[in-house]
C-alpha cells in the first residue's frame, strides 16, 4: 500500500486527492492521511504566483514532516485580478521522491459583493460565509458550489487538477521534472 500525504486536514482537499489517484491508478492500494503543514504565503493568496508558491510549499513541507510517504500533495486556491473582477482557481503540486506534477484548476470569476470583501483581506470561504450565510463553506461546496448550485462542488473541481498533475507519474517516459515544481517558485 502506497502512503500519499495531502498537505492540509481540510476533508475536501484529502477527498480531491483520495478520488484523482484512484482514478488515475485503479490497481493500486493507497493510504491517505491529511497533515498540518505551513503554505508559507498569505492566508489568501492575491495572485498565480503566490498561490502556486503555497501548492508547491505545502507538498514540500509535507514531504519534510513525513518523508516515508510515496507522494506528497499541496492544493493552494487563490485569486487574482482580471480587469475589474477577481478570478478564483487553485494550483496542485504532487511530488514523489523521483517526480514531480503540477497542474491548475479551471477559473471563474467571483461577484462583487465577495471580491470586495476579499479585497478588504477576507479569505475567500469567510467572505463567501458572510455573504451566502454560510458556515465553514471552504470545507465543504466552497465558492465554486456555492455559485454553480451544487453543479460543480470544491471536491470535484480540484479532483480533475489532481488527474493533471498525475500526468507526469502516468507517462514518467516522457516527463523528467525533477526540477520544474522548483523552478516555478522564483
Amino acid at each position: 500500500m502506497k502512503k500519499v500525504i495531502v498537505a492540509s486536514k481540510n476533508p475536501v482537499k484529502v477527498e480531491a486527492s483520495q478520488t484523482g489517484f484512484k482514478q488515475v491508478f485503479p490497481q493500486e492500494s493507497f493510504c491517505f492521511q491529511g497533515i498540518d503543514v505551513p503554505s508559507e504565503v498569505s492566508d489568501q493568496p492575491m495572485n498565480t504566483q503566490e498561490t502556486y508558491r503555497g501548492a508547491y510549499h505545502r507538498a514540500l513541507n509535507a514531504q519534510q514532516h513525513t518523508p516515508d510517504a510515496d507522494y506528497w500533495v499541496g492544493i493552494e486556491g487563490g485569486v487574482d485580478f482580471l480587469q475589474n473582477t477577481m478570478e478564483v482557481f487553485a494550483w496542485i503540486v504532487v511530488l514523489s521522491p523521483e517526480q514531480q506534477g503540477v497542474a491548475k484548476t479551471a477559473s471563474f470569476m467571483l461577484p462583487p459583493k465577495v471580491s470586495e470583501l476579499v479585497k478588504q483581506g477576507y479569505e475567500l470561504g469567510i467572505a463567501d460565509d458572510i455573504v451566502f450565510q454560510r458556515k465553514d463553506s471552504k470545507t465543504q461546496s466552497g465558492s465554486v458550489g456555492i455559485l454553480t448550485n451544487g453543479l460543480i462542488d470544491r471536491k470535484e473541481y480540484y479532483v480533475q487538477a489532481v488527474v493533471l498533475a498525475l500526468i507526469p507519474f502516468m507517462h514518467q517516459e516522457l516527463y523528467n521534472q525533477t526540477k520544474y515544481a522548483k523552478d516555478l517558485v522564483k
